[in-house]
């Protein structure tokens, strides 16, 4: 890839460059968080002139290894007020690859009221007024008005109402290539596009040359091995096929670590009416699609295409953490209430996970009675309006404890809390007090040692051993997310070391490198030590890297406590 691109709105100029030298050896998340940390003022306002917003594929992404298509979004984020690198499928990421993009920045923000499109093809970027009937309009039909006038096969980036409003848990979405909806979700960067009155960023890499290989033999075969690790582990090739990521609904009820009632306790007597088991037998009996990819060369289809009960279409990327938050935690026991709220989310353009916890808070604090699905739903509808209420839930968790005046509020660094009982999942409960991105599990999946008793076997209930399975986790997920893989690929290449092998090999033979493994733990490293370097530039301290009060409560049914001390968890990033 060899082009940098840099749309300045405040002057409608836009540059396409070589790439900078110091950037021309990184890609995806080492690339938006490094870019971040050299060229966005730390103290800047997230929503002013001086954040900066990046999209970066993956080393791998758009080449023809399996489950390559992940994208990276980065700036400093509303939310957290901290460096964020939020990830995606869809079209959009493989698009930029194969026309040789290595990054485009967005920066500035018009002097005029009103929206733009930017369009990208092989030949030139341009800015473009939105057209007029996409303002206010939902992602569904946005995206289906794009590409009509810029093509079907277009891929588009856009921000929905919440987006617009510059809510702080607004999401940057995404058409996958049925023209539903991914998104780069955590950590308001749709709010960041928002202020630089960017309604969408539209890509046509028709001519696109492709990703080109310096070893294509090499690189085939190593793929072909990487491709064996995915479809030969249980997790890769049929739990998360089969089922998708709601798998864990009874898996984590069954450990329990499934939060439920706002974190009140880990394990309750229906979770199986909001399983992946149910799910997966629900869509079946509909004509849904129990399996889906949310981009070309995804072998895993963890996705789906979860439909009511005429058989019409509802959401899909329906997943766990959304189910559980809605499900579980606000004591819904209604799957297709929770697909609609899930769908609304997607349409409005807002974290599916801080805005559905967030959910659990509104019942904690009263505003709305413990599992009325309905409730909830309208309370999510709030935010497309603009009302006062909806603007306090699409600004995620935290806001609404803030309002409400409540303590029992499941966040850090500002960030909702997803899906795990730290308690009772300790690693994970090191990850989300650590990660420079507030609480987020994707950030090292602890869950894949401590639950799944994948890459290892790590006691969830003690302390032991779990400091040194967040660090690792962290610093590993750090380099796959450069790789523009797939996350989930980590399932395999923990257990399977020539899969492992595989991933550096493609990265080898695509680059004409030669990379060890101890090169891309180096990496990671060299990512975090940049976010971390950001977060504490921006105000953050250790004080940062915190669990809320109330984990030191005891989480039936083990009744464990959050009993790590903070020298303790400052241990993890001893590195």
């Amino acid at each position: 890839m060899s082009k940098f691109i840099r749309v300045d709105m405040a002057t409608k100029n836009v540059a396409t460059n070589e790439v900078p030298e110091k950037y021309a050896g990184i890609a995806g998340r080492a690339l938006t968080s490094n870019f971040v940390a050299d060229e966005v003022k730390p103290t800047c306002h997230p929503l002013g002139k001086n954040n900066k917003l990046i999209f970066a594929p993956g080393y791998l992404t758009g080449t023809n290894a399996a489950n390559s298509g992940r994208l990276s979004c980065g700036a400093k984020s509303p939310l957290t007020g901290g460096i964020k690198e939020s990830n995606t499928g869809g079209t959009f990421g493989q698009k930029m690859a194969k026309m040789g993009i290595k990054a485009i920045v967005f920066e500035g923000i018009p002097a005029e009221d009103k929206y733009y499109v930017v369009k990208v093809t092989m030949n030139d970027v341009t800015i473009e007024d939105a057209p007029a009937e996409i303002i206010g309009m939902g992602n569904y039909e946005a995206i289906k008005v794009l590409q009509a006038k810029y093509g079907a096969k277009a891929g588009v980036a856009i921000i929905g109402p919440a987006g617009e409003m510059k809510l702080s848990a607004a999401n940057i979405s995404f058409a996958d290539p049925e023209s539903n909806i991914r998104s780069a979700g955590r950590g308001g960067l749709g709010a960041v596009m928002g202020s630089k009155k960017i309604k969408a960023v539209v890509i046509d890499d028709t001519g696109a040359p492709g990703v080109p290989i310096v070893n294509s033999e090499d690189f085939k075969s190593a793929a072909k091995r990487f491709a064996k690790a995915l479809t030969t582990h249980p997790v890769t090739s049929q739990g998360l096929t089969k089922f998708g990521t709601n798998i864990l609904v009874n898996i984590l009820n069954e450990a329990g670590g499934l939060p439920t009632e706002n974190f009140r306790r880990g394990r309750n007597e229906w979770a199986n009416d909001i399983g992946g088991e149910t799910m997966t037998a629900t869509m079946e009996a509909r004509g849904g699609k129990p399996s889906h990819g949310c981009h070309a060369g995804c072998i895993m289809r963890c996705s789906q295409h979860y439909v009511d009960k005429q058989g019409k279409y509802i959401t899909s990327g329906f997943e766990y953490e959304t189910i559980w938050a809605l499900g579980a935690n606000a004591k819904i026991n209604d799957l297709d209430l929770i697909a609609y709220a899930d769908r609304e989310c997607d349409d409005v353009g807002v974290d599916s996970i801080d805005i559905t916890v967030a959910i659990g808070v509104y019942m904690e604090g009263g505003v709305i009675p413990w599992g009325d699905g309905k409730a909830a739903l309208e309370l999510i509808k709030e935010i497309r309006k603009g009302t006062p209420q909806g603007r306090i839930l699409g600004c995620g968790a935290a806001t609404v404890g803030r309002v409400y005046g409540l303590s029992r509020v499941p966040i850090v660094k500002g960030q909702a809390i997803p899906a795990y009982d730290p308690r009772t999942v300790k690693g994970v409960g090191l990850t989300y007090a650590t990660t420079p991105m507030g609480a987020d599990h994707t950030s090292g999946y602890a869950v894949a040692t401590n639950i799944l008793k994948i890459g290892g076997d790590v006691d969830p209930l003690k302390k032991e051993g779990n400091i040194e399975l967040s660090r690792n986790l962290q610093i590993a997920t750090a380099a796959v997310d450069s790789t523009g893989m797939c996350l989930f690929v980590a399932f395999a290449i923990l257990d399977i070391p020539d899969g492992f092998q595989a991933l550096i090999d493609m990265i080898n033979a695509q680059y004409g490198l030669s990379l060890t493994a101890d090169d891309v733990t180096e990496l990671g490293k060299s990512v975090l030590k940049a976010e971390r370097g950001f977060n504490h530039r921006a105000g953050f301290t250790n004080a940062d890297d915190r669990l809320p009060e109330f984990f030191e409560e005891e989480c039936a049914p083990h009744n464990t406590t959050w009993d790590f001390t903070d020298e303790e968890i400052d241990e993890v990033f001893n590195f």
